[in-house]
C-alpha cells in the first residue's frame, strides 16, 4: 500500500491497547496516528500515560512515545486523516462503552472494538474472518438503521478463548461433518484478565476455577458466529449443543481448549480430521492480507503438542494449533487447540478484520 491508512486506538494505555501499539508498529498498510483514552491519561506524552505500566516485551514505539493521549470523548481534537478506529475501551456500563463505540460511527468513523458490549446487538457483525466475513454484508443494514454515514460502523470481535478451536469446527462443518455437541474445558492465560492479572502476584500461584461470565460466553458466541444472514441482521445457528468449563492457569499468554466433539451422523477418520484441518484455507489467506496465518490450523503430531512455550506464537500469535487428536470414550473424538489470546484473541484478530474491511472497500484510505 503506497500511503498507509492513519488509525486511532481507542483504550490505548491498557493492556490491549497497547497490544494494538505493538502489532501495529511496522504494519505494511496502518499507521497509528492517535491514542485515546480516559481523562485521567488525557493530555499526557503515551509514554508517561503508560509509565510503569508498561507491559510488552518491546519497547513504546518511538513515534508514539511522545505522542498527546486524547480524551476518547473529546470528538473535536480527532486528528482529520483518521480513517479507522480500534476500541480496546471496556467501560463498567456496557451500555456506555456501546453507544460511545456508535458514537464514533454516527461521526463517520469505521470502528473494530474488542468490547463484549456490542457482540449480541443485532445489526453488529461480530467476526472470524476465517469463518463469516460474508457477516460484513449487514454492515450496510446497521448503517441504515441507525443513520450512520456510509463510512462509519462497527463491527466487533468474539471472545478470545473461542477463537482457539472454532475455526477447526467450522472446518468440519464446511467439509460435510456438522457437529452435534461439544464439551469444552479452557485453560485461559492470565492476560486475558488484563493488567490485575499480570501484576498481582497470586495469580501466578494458583488455577482459578471461575472467570466470571467467561463459560456463557463460550457456550453462546458461537450461535451467532456461526448463524446465516436475513433481512435484518442475523439468524443464530442452534444446531450444536454446547457446555464450557472455564479456567485461568499461572501462564503469561496462551489460551489452550481441551475439546469432545460428537458428530451429527457421520463421523470422519482420524485421518480424515488431519486432512480437513491441514488442508484448511479462506478468505483471509486467499487475500493474502498481512495479518492472515498461513496455514490457519496447523496440526501437530507429537504427543505432547500443542504446548504454550512452543506453539504460541505460531503463524506470528495468530495461528490455532491443535494436537492429542483422539477417539474418546464417550465422544466421537479430542483434541487439544492453543491460541495466542492477546493476539489472535485480541488485537491481531481486530487486525486481520480491518484488512478484510479494506480489502472489501469498507474502508477507505
Amino acid at each position: 500500500m503506497k500511503n498507509k491508512i492513519a488509525v486511532g486506538i481507542l483504550g490505548a494505555t491498557g493492556v490491549v491497547g497497547q497490544n494494538y501499539v505493538r502489532l501495529l508498529a511496522n504494519h505494511p498498510w496502518f499507521e497509528i496516528k492517535d491514542v485515546a483514552a480516559s481523562s485521567r491519561s488525557a493530555g499526557k506524552s503515551y509514554a508517561a500515560a503508560v509509565s510503569g505500566k508498561w507491559l510488552m516485551n518491546s519497547e513504546i514505539p518511538e513515534d508514539l512515545a511522545g505522542m498527546v493521549v486524547r480524551d476518547v470523548t473529546d470528538y473535536e481534537s480527532i486528528p482529520q486523516d483518521i480513517k479507522l478506529f480500534f476500541s480496546a475501551t471496556e467501560l463498567q456500563d456496557k451500555e456506555v462503552t456501546r453507544e460511545f463505540e456508535f458514537a464514533y460511527a454516527k461521526k463517520g468513523y469505521p470502528v473494530v472494538s474488542n468490547s463484549s458490549a456490542n457482540r449480541w446487538t443485532d445489526d453488529v457483525p461480530m467476526i472470524v474472518p476465517e469463518i463469516n466475513p460474508d457477516h460484513l454484508s449487514i454492515l450496510k443494514i446497521q448503517q441504515q438503521n441507525r443513520d450512520f454515514p456510509d463510512s462509519g460502523f462497527v463491527a466487533v470481535k468474539p471472545n478470545c478463548s473461542v477463537q482457539s478451536y472454532l475455526v477447526a469446527i467450522h472446518a468440519l462443518r464446511q467439509a460435510g461433518f456438522p457437529v452435534k455437541e461439544i464439551l469444552v474445558n479452557t485453560l485461559q492465560a492470565l492476560s486475558g484478565a488484563g493488567y490485575r492479572g499480570l501484576t498481582e502476584p497470586e495469580r501466578r500461584e494458583t488455577v482459578n476455577p471461575l472467570i466470571p461470565g467467561e463459560e456463557g460466553k463460550t457456550e453462546k458466541e458461537p450461535s451467532k458466529i456461526l448463524g446465516s444472514l436475513n433481512d435484518t441482521g442475523i439468524t443464530l445457528d442452534n444446531s450444536i449443543a454446547m457446555s464450557a468449563l472455564c479456567t485461568r492457569v499461572p501462564l503469561v499468554d496462551g489460551h489452550t481448549a481441551l475439546v469432545y466433539l460428537n458428530f451429527e451422523d457421520k463421523v470422519p477418520t482420524l485421518e480424515q480430521i488431519t486432512q480437513i484441518w491441514s488442508d484448511f484455507t479462506a478468505e483471509p489467506q486467499e487475500l493474502d492480507l498481512p495479518f492472515a496465518p498461513q496455514p490457519p490450523i496447523i496440526v501437530k503430531s507429537d504427543p505432547d503438542r500443542p504446548q504454550v512455550a512452543l506453539d504460541v506464537d505460531n503463524g506470528k500469535g495468530m495461528a490455532v494449533t491443535i494436537g492429542r487428536l483422539e477417539q474418546d470414550k464417550f465422544f466421537d473424538i479430542r483434541f487439544v487447540a492453543l491460541s495466542h489470546n492477546t493476539v489472535r484473541g485480541a488485537a491481531g484478530g481486530a487486525i486481520l478484520t480491518a484488512e478484510l474491511l479494506v480489502k472489501k472497500g469498507l474502508i477507505l484510505g
